[in-house]
């Protein structure tokens, strides 16, 4: 037999949920995998010998801030350096079609502490239109989902109210057009405008829209506004109502939500994903209440420009910055439009200017809004941290995600370290899962969950989206101090049959494709 490519002598995991490590070679021709199995007499044009390292389905992350950097940004290579071969567009929601030039500029405002300057001409009046800008110009494979704050922008602008019954059925077209477009679910970020302001029956009638297509719903949940606990209620009753199932972004599990996941099960079908840091990271703006955020880029300026509008914002600051620093927590600058305070804390350089925080922060908005973007530090020991991850790998409704966000020199570390993480931390250090269970995690259950076709596993026919890398070594090198060193260990990364990284390096080659869902 003969092969365009030949994985020889690795220990081979498919990728399901029951995989066991299996010695074997894997053949490649074009973008399918061909042949898995013995195959002695074979010959290809390039041979990998794999001895002694794992060869498993490319990962799949299912949320990562990362269109422009896929385009041609300077971490365009960061997610496949961690075995990602397939990544879903507009993760919390945030997507700039279909909507008009004015409304995309303006929504990208609102988003730029996260995706930084705005790169491209946006003019995507529709899906298809956004979606070309990654045919032939990303170097992993991409795949859409419905953005909601696109999505209720274009139908009622940044109005913090309920939708009416005819910007619903607006709204209702908008997800068909998406779902239509190869969309694999409705996406939310719900701490976020304009979609904060969007009520349940909103969110049940746009999820049945997604329904009707075999979409799932996925949601940054509103912890801001209503509390973590009732947040992830509000998600099971959309479950329930809807029918479909659900999804929510970057949780992990404690002794809140263990029981709630317990409790999902009778009520509706809920899986969730992880990065499993003891920190999050968002632009500034979301430390404030829902009230105060309000009306997008435009609404937050004229609250600044307002005497009473500001008294509540630094009242608002003050009291939340307070209450944070009792528990432990901190606020670290991950970037800023002045290049001030980066990878400094919050209540540091409040202090070192002899400011309360709440006065702090209103000087860092005149001064860096929008921009400000933050690492959020939750406090707690180490060994608390370790609890944490054991108990989110392990648990079954858990796969893993990265949350990366590029923007900024001391942006989170998760973003060039997840995927690597979790195979050192939660399979080599902390046992709490098999290394077959943490590549299911990270390949066959997104690939299932998200209905990815012919993708998540080593199976003859499937595309052949493929990492290879040493479990002894495997690690990500990121830090809180350096959150831009590449991981180790991660040998080669196939994307449809090209080699994308090879030894650690990126090759330059683009052969991601944009998905539709199966």
């Amino acid at each position: 037999m003969e092969f365009d490519v030949l994985i020889r002598n690795g220990r081979v995991v498919d990728g399901t949920r029951d995989a066991t490590a299996t010695l074997a070679d894997v053949g490649i021709n074009g973008d399918r995998i061909e042949a898995i199995g013995k195959l002695n007499d074979a010959t290809a044009a390039t041979v990998i010998d794999a001895q002694g390292k794992v060869v498993a389905p490319g990962f799949i992350d299912v949320h990562i801030h990362s269109e422009i950097e896929l385009l041609g940004g300077e971490h365009r290579y960061a997610s496949l350096l961690q075995g990602v071969t397939t990544q879903l567009l507009t993760p919390d929601g945030f997507g700039w079609a279909p909507l008009t030039p004015e409304q995309a500029r303006d929504l990208w405002v609102a988003t730029v502490a996260i995706y930084g300057d705005l790169q491209l001409e946006p003019n995507w009046p529709t899906p298809q239109a956004f979606l070309k800008i990654f045919e032939g110009n990303t170097p992993a494979n991409v795949l859409p989902q419905v953005p909601h704050t696109a999505v209720r922008l274009a139908a009622m602008g940044w109005d913090a109210r309920p939708a009416t019954d005819d910007e619903l059925e607006h709204m209702r077209g908008l997800v068909r057009q998406w779902m239509e477009a190869g969309a694999t679910c409705l996406c939310l970020g719900l701490d976020y405008q304009p979609s904060a302001y969007a009520d349940t029956r909103e969110l049940i009638e746009l999820s049945k829209v997604a329904g009707e297509y075999d979409g799932i719903y996925t949601a940054h949940i509103r912890n801001n506004e209503i509390g973590r606990e009732a947040a992830w209620r509000e998600t099971m009753v959309i479950g329930k109502e809807s029918g479909i199932p659900v999804h929510l972004s970057h949780e992990y599990v404690d002794d809140l939500t263990a029981p709630l996941l317990d409790e999902a099960d009778d009520l509706c079908d809920l899986t969730f994903e992880s990065y499993m840091y003891p920190a999050g990271c968002t632009h500034l703006l979301n430390m404030l209440s829902i009230p105060l955020q309000a009306g997008g880029p435009d609404g937050v300026r004229q609250r600044l420009s307002d005497p009473e509008g500001r008294k509540q914002m630094r009242d608002h600051f003050q009291k939340r910055l307070s209450s944070d620093r009792a528990k432990g927590a901190d606020a670290i600058f991950a970037n800023s439009r002045t290049g001030k305070y980066i990878g400094t804390s919050l209540f540091d350089a409040a202090e070192a200017e002899n400011m309360e925080p709440g006065d702090f922060a209103m000087k860092i908005f005149d001064e860096e809004y929008p921009e400000a973007l933050m690492v959020y530090h939750r406090g707690g020991t180490p060994e608390q941290h370790q609890d944490m991850v054991a108990r989110t790998i392990s648990h079954p409704k858990m796969m893993v995600a990265s949350d990366g966000i590029y923007n900024g020199p001391h942006a989170h570390p998760r973003g060039y370290g997840c995927f690597s993480r979790a195979l050192r931390l939660g399979v080599r250090e902390l046992g709490a899962v098999s290394l077959e269970e943490a590549i299911y995690k990270m390949s066959g259950f997104p690939a299932e969950r998200f209905r990815i076709k012919d993708r998540g596993l080593l199976k003859e026919g499937f595309d052949a989206d493929i990492v290879v890398f040493d479990p002894d070594t495997v690690a990500d090198r990121s830090t809180w101090e350096q959150p831009r060193l590449e991981p180790v260990g991660i040998d080669r990364v196939l994307v449809n049959g090209k080699i994308v990284i090879n030894q650690g390096s990126p090759t330059g080659e683009i052969p991601g494709k944009v998905l539709g869902q199966g």
